[in-house]
């Protein structure tokens, strides 16, 4: 029989996540609301099943180039020329099976043991247990509720030592949801070229951007040679479950993380890149409506959590989550998201999830429609808490 003793150390402890954990609510309570994951309940748009099929009934079922499907990258070329006004070259880009394989490659190739990862908090919660599995420490930097969550670059600068090896930035944030500015994303680039050091941007909840457009920090000044852009077609296109995002960064960090995918996944699932090449050449159709939706459930939210007492919560900045301040109601992140479950059949995840900042919010991932979210609210509006 298999002893503990034969699994890796890194391994003998879980590293499991209260996102996780949550499908085994869903199961024990049949009535329950789930707000607890980003994964939208809209189908992927039928243009892109569609092509997808087709293509692999044309022959697309064998292994990609290394690099990803000629065209697809073709596409993604395409498209940040059109979008953003920025050139990148085809040997910049790498498609990766989804952009959290994507971001285990970036830090698997950037990683010696010992090296330090600045997060700013909250984050998403797999960020710090990447960052250890590939040998390197996360430095948690705290963001706070009255800044709007922007960067402190002042405490960014005292954060940074002489083993600090990079910066993730994740905006539109998940689970804040707010959205860092372009002076803000500048300020962070100077930093980054001062001291050297890289900065990963998780760029995940792009067309969700409410109050501006969204800029990537990479086509920002002269920051490209330090960025490592990481995208997902999850979000954007709703393709979920499709498992699909790419790395866009200088050509020489592109082979380095080619040649460790090789060992790895091989490459990414050819029908699922044939999906991302309808998904960009029909973005003008499929994205509009997306972000109509899900904007006005998030505002619908946002307003229903406005009425509850001893709730604070700011005016949604962008993504479909929302991050509401519970302190005044005397409960803890975890009492409070137990109370919800229990009382309610509302399932969310706990604010110190994504941090110990955290503390004393609740997450609300709004991936439901307006009916289902008044239903929710309608049950948590009855607790003696909000009243």
């Amino acid at each position: 029989m298999m002893n503990i003793k034969h699994i890796a150390s890194k391994y003998q402890n879980p590293i499991s996540t209260p996102m996780g954990a949550s499908s085994g609510f869903l199961r024990k309570y049949p009535d329950l609301i789930n707000f607890s994951l980003g994964d939208p309940d809209v189908t992927t748009p039928k243009i892109i099943i569609d092509s997808a099929y087709k293509d692999a009934l044309a022959g697309h079922t064998h292994y990609t180039d290394f690099y990803g499907d000629p065209e697809l990258i073709e596409e993604i070329v395409k498209f940040y020329k059109e979008e953003y006004d920025f050139y990148i070259e085809h040997d910049q880009v790498m498609v990766t099976t989804s952009a959290c394989h994507g971001m285990w490659l970036v830090l698997e190739a950037i990683c010696n043991e010992g090296d330090e990862i600045i997060i700013p908090s909250p984050y998403f919660t797999l960020y710090p247990h990447q960052v250890e599995l590939c040998g390197g420490k996360p430095v948690f930097l705290e963001t706070r509720e009255e800044d709007g969550f922007q960067i402190d670059v002042d405490r960014l600068e005292k954060a940074i030592t002489k083993k600090t090896k990079a910066i993730i930035i994740n905006t539109p944030n998940n689970p804040t949801g707010a959205c860092l500015s372009v002076e803000n994303l500048t300020q962070i680039g100077k930093l980054a070229e001062k001291h050297d050091i890289l900065i990963i941007a998780d760029d995940i909840y792009t067309i969700y951007s409410y109050a501006e457009p969204f800029v990537p920090l990479g086509t920002l000044e002269s920051f490209f040679d330090r960025t490592i852009t990481i995208r997902s077609f999850s979000k954007d296109y709703s393709m979920t479950g499709w498992r699909l995002g790419y790395i866009v960064a200088p050509k020489n960090f592109i082979k380095v993380i080619k040649e460790i995918n090789e060992n790895n996944v091989f490459t990414a699932p050819s029908i699922s890149q044939r999906g991302g090449v309808a998904a960009l050449r029909n973005r003008k159709t499929i994205q509009p409506p997306l972000v109509e939706e899900f904007k006005k459930r998030t505002f619908h939210a946002y307003e229903r959590l406005t009425r509850l007492k001893n709730v604070k919560i700011s005016e949604p900045k962008g993504t479909f989550y929302l991050f509401p301040n519970i302190k005044a109601t005397g409960l803890t992140s975890d009492e409070m998201a137990k109370v919800l479950l229990e009382e309610a059949r509302v399932l969310v995840i706990q604010g110190n999830a994504f941090g110990d900042v955290g503390e004393g919010y609740i997450r609300i991932a709004v991936t439901v429609d307006s009916d289902t979210i008044d239903t929710a609210f309608d049950r948590i509006e009855k607790l003696k808490y909000f009243r």
